[in-house]
């Protein structure tokens, strides 16, 4: 029988697969399992059946203990062993009970004893198919809320977060320094804690800082701590994040903003593994894994003196670069149905989605603040949106008012479609020229419609037709 004759058959049933070296139990089991609509294959040789259980795509095993050359335990044991996923049902006899209870604390789903009427066979079956069923929908909507959540909780399937997720999982086991890189909201430190959640160190902690937010001497107190009396304040003695994120991961996001002499230090702490706290001579031993983050180009930095080469080098041994929003295709329909879900069930609103209006602005628009602004405006729109969806109306006006954006994901392949592809690319950079030149005429004249018409040399009528096109309105300049 083909695999084509033999899916066919178990369109309704499961494929089983019973071995046992007795004909008559291979007859029973075959004639009762049929009936009930199950596709069955029987062996009576050990050996084969086990080549069989081990090269077919079987749902359940029904496996004899006791037969010649190769015992039933021992069967089982090799299946496991190869990692077939197949439910598997020992037949035994009276006095084989205890080897069949050994083999189900190894894995095995269940047992019946010889002899087994139908419906004992069926009932034991149908457990076990049950059990097996249920454990598939598990790992389904396991899997599933996987692919919600993204990966490692980073949400993307365009082709450029793919390169980033291969690149993180490549790098994350290893001990190697990262030097994540990217524009301001493209979520580094989300990056940051993928890396840390994939490594050795899962277990031990993950602490962040932010270099931009402190001034120079309170940064190198953040990071390699003080005694007390080393400074003006420093009425205690304090640890560092270097020591408290011992055996973990730190994370320092904007690492461009620290100074030429933090710089310094930083680097000999990365060298020595060593740390010493401000006003204190004793070095005491750290083991982290160092994650930085910049916005900046260190390597141009370092040209221009703002930044120790030496330094940029210890640091830049895996670089990971996140995409601009605007180049992750598709990427934002999925980000923005994932803010708004969150945000929906933690606040309760009422607003249901967005309408296919909207979700093609977001996709259109090009995302100056990246990820972070698209979560924002999301959340924004779902506290002021008065209808049942979001509309276009509702999102805002630098939305609205954005010429359409041509995406290129793949070029044409015949001179045809090229030069319809070029003519797309001139009609949206000359609409986007367009609708700057009447915001500009707009605010010189202050919101006065004619005015700005009159100054650039238009028909009113003209200009308020254009107007029109774009979506725009005096009063957003200030009339």
């Amino acid at each position: 029988m083909s695999e084509k004759d033999k899916t066919k058959i178990c369109s309704t049933g499961q494929r089983i697969l019973v071995i046992d070296d007795e004909p008559v139990v291979c007859l029973s089991c075959s004639r009762i399992l049929s009936k009930s609509g199950h596709c069955v294959e029987t062996c009576q040789d050990p050996i084969l059946g086990l080549d069989k259980a081990l090269t077919g795509d079987y749902d359940l095993v029904l496996l004899d203990l006791v037969m010649p050359e190769l015992g039933g335990l021992e069967v089982f044991k090799r299946l496991r062993a190869a990692g077939v996923t197949s439910e598997v049902v020992i037949i035994t006899g009276y006095a084989t009970v205890q080897t069949a209870v050994s083999a189900m604390k190894l894995g095995a789903a269940d047992y019946v004893s010889k002899p087994f009427s139908p419906d004992e066979l069926n009932l034991a079956i149908d457990r076990v198919l049950e059990r097996y069923r249920l454990l598939r929908e598990n790992a389904e909507l396991r899997r599933e809320l996987d692919e919600r959540q993204g990966f490692e909780g980073i949400i993307g399937e365009s082709r450029s977060m793919e390169r980033v997720f291969a690149m993180l999982k490549r790098v994350a086991p290893t001990q190697g320094t990262v030097l994540i890189t990217g524009e301001s909201g493209t979520g580094k430190e989300m990056v940051a804690l993928a890396v840390h959640n994939l490594s050795k160190r899962a277990d031990q902690p993950f602490l962040a800082c932010d270099c931009s937010s402190l001034a120079a001497s309170l940064l190198e107190s953040e990071l390699f701590g003080h005694v007390k009396g080393s400074f003006t304040g420093a009425i205690a003695s304090k640890q560092g994040l270097f020591e408290a994120a011992n055996g973990g991961s730190l994370f320092l996001d904007e690492v461009s903003n620290i100074s030429l002499e933090t710089q310094g230090k930083l680097l000999r702490v990365l060298e020595s593994r060593k740390v010493k706290r401000v006003g204190d001579t004793q070095e005491r031993d750290v083991d982290i894994r160092l994650i930085v983050a910049s916005n900046r180009d260190l390597g141009e930095m370092v040209k221009n003196g703002e930044f120790r080469e030496d330094l940029f080098y210890r640091l830049n041994v895996v670089p990971i670069d996140l995409p601009p929003l605007r180049e992750r295709a598709g990427d934002v329909h999925r980000l923005a149905m994932v803010f708004f879900e969150r945000f929906r069930k933690t606040n309760k609103v009422d607003v249901q989605g967005f309408t296919p209006e909207a979700l093609q602005l977001l996709e259109d628009y090009a995302w100056p603040g990246n990820v972070r602004e698209l979560k924002n405006i999301v959340e924004r729109m779902a506290i002021l949106c008065d209808a049942e969806r979001i509309d276009a109306q509702h999102l805002p006006p630098e939305l609205r008012q954005a010429p359409p954006r041509v995406h290129v994901r793949k070029l044409p392949e015949d001179w045809d479609s090229f030069k319809d592809l070029k003519r797309r690319l001139r009609d949206a950079a000359v609409e986007e020229l367009e609708r700057r030149f009447l915001m500009e005429a707009l605010t010189r004249a202050d919101g006065n419609v004619s005015r700005a018409a009159e100054e650039v040399g238009m028909q009113r009528t003209q200009f308020h037709s254009l107007m029109r096109k774009y979506g725009l309105s005096s009063t957003e300049v200030g009339e």
